[in-house]
C-alpha cells in the first residue's frame, strides 16, 4: 500500500466539485483508493462519501491506495496529478440558474449534493427541479432560466427550442451522450449552446448488455416463473453457447469497445462495423472492421451501441427489413443504444418469421412516452412493448443500462463540469454537440 497526505487548500475545502472530480478519477483506477480526513474515512469512488467528510480548508488527507505494485505505482503518481491541479481559476462568480427537466429520486441524490455549494471554485448552479418532462407544453416552465437540463425522453424539437430562446434559455444541458431529441439546426439558429455527457460509465451500459442478451439467450425469467411454479422441467429453456460464436459491434466508441472486450472475454470472435474505425482496436487484436452487410451475415451476436444519425447515411433503421434478411437464422439482437437504430415492424416480422433465438431490448421506438414511469394501471395505445414481450425469446427492459452508482454520479459530475464550463467560458471538447 502506498499513501499520501494532501492539506486542503481551496476555500470551501474538500467540497462538492472536487470530490466529483477525485470520485470519477478514482473510479478509472484499477487499485482501491481510500481517502481519510476527521476520523472517517470514504471510498474513493462514492462522491457522496467524499463530500461527507467536511474536510475543510487547511484540514489534511491521508489518501490510501492499494492495489499490486504496479498499479499501486501508477495510480498513485496519478492522484499526486489530480491533487496537485484540483483548485480551478474563476473568471467569474455569477450564477447559472438551470431548469431540470424529468426530475427522478436518483436525480436529486446526486445532482442537489453536487449542486449546493455556491462561491471560489463550485459548479455554482441554482437548480430548480421539475417532475414533467420538457415538450411544447412544458417548455413555459424554463422563462426566466439561462439553461435547461434535459434527458433522453424529453423534446426539443424545433418549436420548443425556439421558445426556449424567447424564454432566455442560452444553454441546453443533456445528461446523456445520445443528442437526437433535439434539434440542432434549431439550437444553432437560436444561438444555444449544447452540451452532452458524452461517456458517463461505458462499462455500465455494455454489462447490461449482456445481461440481458444473455436473459434472453438462456431464457432466464421464463425459467424463474417456472421454478416459482415448482415446475422444474427444461422444456423451453434452451440456449446458445457464446464460446466460439461471431459477436458482431455495430460502431465502436467507448461502449463498443467495452461491449467487444466482453465478447472476447466469452471466448467470441468480434467483428465490427463503424463509419470512422479505429484501427488501433485491429492493431492490439481486440476485433476485425468488416462492412456493414458483412457483419449482419456473419454475426451471431449482433450488439448496437452509438448514437442515433437522422438522414441520408445515418444509423436511424439500421436494422430493417433488408438488414434482417442478410442475418443467420436464430441470430441474437441487443440493442442499447436508442430505439431508432431497429425498425420495430422489420423486427417483429422477423421475430414471428422465427428468424432470431434472442432478442434483448433496453430501447425501442415509442418509449419516450412511457419510459421512467409507473403505468401498472394503464392501459397503453402504444402497444409495441406487448406485442415484443409476447415472444419467449425477447427481454425489454425499461432504458436502464445507464442505471448504476457509478454512472449516474458521473452523468451529474460532468453535467455539471459543463454548465461550468459554459460560465467560465472554457472549452467544451468532446461534450459540445454541434451541427
Amino acid at each position: 500500500m502506498k499513501s499520501f497526505k494532501y492539506t486542503c487548500k481551496a476555500t470551501l475545502g474538500l467540497h462538492a466539485r472536487p470530490s466529483a472530480i477525485l470520485a470519477t478519477e478514482c473510479t478509472g483506477l484499477k487499485s482501491t483508493v481510500t481517502i481519510e480526513a476527521n476520523g472517517m474515512s470514504a471510498s474513493g469512488t462514492d462522491v457522496l462519501a467524499i463530500i461527507a467528510l467536511r474536510a475543510k480548508k487547511g484540514d489534511v488527507l491521508n489518501i490510501k491506495v492499494e492495489g499490486t505494485p504496479e498499479d499501486e505505482e501508477k495510480d498513485y503518481n496519478r492522484l499526486q496529478e489530480v491533487f496537485a491541479d484540483i483548485i480551478p481559476t474563476d473568471n467569474n462568480l455569477d450564477t447559472l440558474k438551470v431548469a431540470f427537466y424529468g426530475t427522478k429520486d436518483y436525480d436529486r441524490t446526486f445532482f442537489e449534493e453536487l449542486g449546493k455549494d455556491k462561491g471560489e471554485g463550485a459548479y455554482n448552479c441554482d437548480i430548480t427541479y421539475f417532475d414533467s418532462r420538457l415538450t411544447a407544453e412544458t417548455v413555459h416552465l424554463c422563462q426566466g432560466f439561462d439553461a435547461v437540463c434535459m434527458f433522453v425522453n424529453d423534446e426539443a424539437p424545433r418549436e420548443v427550442v425556439e421558445q426556449m430562446k424567447k424564454n432566455g434559455i442560452r444553454l441546453i444541458l443533456l445528461r446523456c451522450a445520445g443528442f437526437n431529441n433535439v434539434d440542432l439546426d434549431a439550437a444553432k439558429e437560436c444561438g444555444i449552446t449544447v452540451l452532452r455527457v458524452p461517456a458517463y460509465s461505458p462499462y455500465a451500459v455494455a454489462e447490461h448488455a449482456m445481461a440481458i442478451l444473455q436473459a434472453a439467450n438462456r431464457r432466464i425469467a421464463k425459467a424463474y416463473n417456472k421454478v416459482k411454479d415448482n415446475n422444474f422441467a427444461l422444456n423451453g429453456l434452451l440456449g446458445t453457447d457464446l464460446h466460439n460464436k461471431v459477436a458482431g459491434i455495430v460502431t465502436t466508441g467507448r461502449i463498443g469497445q467495452c461491449m467487444a472486450r466482453i465478447c472476447k472475454g466469452y471466448g467470441m470472435t468480434v467483428i465490427a462495423w463503424d463509419a470512422y474505425p479505429n484501427k488501433a482496436l485491429e492493431e492490439e487484436g481486440l476485433l476485425t472492421y468488416v462492412s456493414k452487410e458483412e457483419l449482419f451475415q456473419k454475426s451471431d451476436l449482433i450488439s448496437v451501441h452509438g448514437p442515433l444519425i437522422m438522414g441520408e447515411g445515418g444509423t436511424y433503421h439500421l436494422i430493417n427489413d433488408k438488414a434482417i434478411s442478410m442475418m443467420k437464422d436464430g441470430v441474437m439482437l441487443v440493442n442499447t443504444a436508442r430505439g431508432g437504430f431497429i425498425d420495430t415492424n422489420a423486427l417483429l416480422s422477423g421475430l414471428r418469421a422465427g428468424k432470431f433465438h434472442a432478442v434483448a431490448l433496453d430501447v425501442y421506438e415509442g418509449q419516450d412516452e412511457v419510459v421512467y414511469t409507473d403505468h401498472s394501471d394503464d392501459i397503453l395505445s402504444n402497444d409495441v412493448v406487448a406485442r415484443l414481450t409476447s415472444f419467449p425469446q425477447v427481454v425489454v427492459t425499461s432504458h436502464q443500462a445507464f442505471f448504476t452508482r457509478e454512472a449516474l454520479q458521473a452523468i451529474a459530475a460532468d453535467t455539471l463540469e459543463n454548465a461550468r464550463n459554459f460560465l467560465q467560458g472554457l472549452p467544451y471538447g468532446k461534450a459540445e454537440v454541434v451541427r
